[in-house]
C-alpha cells in the first residue's frame, strides 16, 4: 500500500521509507492535496479548531560566536544595522503593548553569548507581568540541568531548543550539546518546543527525515517547520530559498509523524501552510535571525493581530 492511501486509512505509523516517500510527492499532483487534506482533517479534530499566536521579544542585537550561516547576527557576517541590548524597562513595556493583544504564549530570545544570570534576573522580575494563562518560554543558547533547575525557578514554562539542520557544519554549535540541553530540559521538567529548521533547498528528505523522527521520539506537544530566510550577507544567502508549495508540504508530512498535542506551526507565518493543518503562528519584536533590521516588527516581524487575522481567515477560532 501507498504510504498517501495508509494515512488516508488513518495509519500514521510510518516507516522511514513511508515518511520519505510522503516528502517525496510532487507539488503538482492529486496526491499533494490528498497529503494536505489528511494534515488539515487531523489538526482540526485534534486541535478542536483552536488556533494560537505566540510572541517573541529578541532582547540583544549583537554578534553571537555560534556564528550561525544563516543568522543576520553571526560574528564573522553580523548584518544588522545597529548593535543594542535591550534594558529590563524596555522589555517590560513591550510586553504591555503586546499584551493589549491576546496571545498565548511568550518567548524571550537572546544570543548564545548573553549572560545568563542576566537573563534569569530579567525573567524572573517580567513574570508578573504575564497573565495567568500565558507560558514563559526561554529561547536561549545551550545549558546545563543546574541552569535548566533556575529557569524554571525563575517563572519559566518551557524552551525553544533543537538540533538545527546541518548542525556543527552551518554553525559552530555540535548535536551532543544540542542533545544535553533538551535532556536537562526536560529532566528540570521545562516544556521543549521543537521546530525542523532552517529548511533550505540543500536539505535532503534524509536530512528531514532525521529531526522529524527526532521530534516524535520527544513526543513533543508544539511542533514547527521554518524555512531558511536567504538573509542578505550572510553566507548561506546564495542558497536561496524553498518554496512556499515546498513548505506545506514538509508541514504536512511533519504534522502526521509527529502528532504534537497542542499545535502546529510554520515560521515564517505563511497562509498557505494554513491548509495543511497549521494552527498557530507568532509574532516578534525586536531582534531577529532572519532580518537586517534589528526591530523586526518594522519589517518582516508579524504582530499579533496580523498572526489572529490570518488563523481566522483559515477558519481557526
Amino acid at each position: 500500500m501507498k504510504a498517501i492511501e495508509k494515512i488516508e486509512l488513518g495509519n500514521f505509523d510510518l516507516s522511514d521509507n513511508e515518511i520519505i516517500e510522503l516528502l517525496s510527492i510532487d507539488n503538482n499532483t492529486s496526491e499533494f492535496y490528498r497529503l494536505i487534506s489528511v494534515s488539515n482533517d487531523l489538526s482540526r479534530r485534534k486541535f478542536n479548531n483552536k488556533g494560537y499566536v505566540f510572541t517573541q521579544i529578541g532582547i540583544n542585537a549583537e554578534p553571537c560566536s555560534v556564528n550561525c550561516k544563516f543568522c543576520s547576527l553571526g560574528v564573522e557576517h553580523y548584518s544588522l544595522e545597529s548593535k543594542w541590548e535591550k534594558n529590563f524597562e524596555t522589555i517590560e513595556c513591550e510586553l504591555k503593548s503586546l499584551n493589549e493583544y491576546e496571545f498565548d504564549d511568550f518567548f524571550l530570545m537572546t544570543t548564545a553569548d548573553y549572560p545568563i544570570q542576566k537573563f534569569l534576573e530579567i525573567a524572573q522580575k517580567l513574570k508578573p507581568s504575564l497573565k495567568s494563562n500565558q507560558r514563559f518560554v526561554a529561547n536561549i543558547g545551550d545549558f546545563d540541568l543546574e541552569i535548566a533547575k533556575q529557569l524554571k525557578s525563575a517563572g519559566l514554562t518551557g524552551v525553544y531548543h533543537i538540533n538545527r539542520l546541518r548542525e556543527g557544519q552551518d554553525t559552530l554549535a555540535n548535536t551532543e550539546d544540542r542533545e544535553k540541553t533538551i535532556d536537562a530540559a526536560k529532566s528540570a521538567g521545562l516544556e521543549l518546543y521543537y521546530c525542523i529548521e532552517p529548511i533550505g533547498p540543500e536539505h535532503s528528505h534524509e536530512e528531514l527525515l532525521v529531526e522529524i523522527k527526532r521530534a516524535r521520539d520527544l513526543k513533543i506537544d508544539v511542533m514547527a517547520v521554518m524555512r531558511r530566510t536567504p538573509v542578505k550577507g550572510t553566507p548561506l544567502e546564495k542558497m536561496g530559498q524553498v518554496t512556499a508549495l515546498e513548505m506545506t508540504k514538509i508541514a504536512a508530512v511533519t504534522n502526521i509523524v509527529v502528532s504534537p498535542s497542542r499545535s502546529m506551526n510554520v515560521h515564517e507565518p505563511g497562509q498557505m501552510s494554513l491548509l495543511a493543518g497549521v494552527n498557530q503562528l507568532y509574532a516578534e519584536l525586536g531582534a531577529n535571525p532572519r532580518d537586517t533590521n534589528s526591530q523586526t516588527e518594522n519589517n518582516r516581524g508579524f504582530t499579533p493581530r496580523m498572526a489572529w487575522e490570518m488563523l481566522s481567515e483559515a477558519g481557526y477560532n
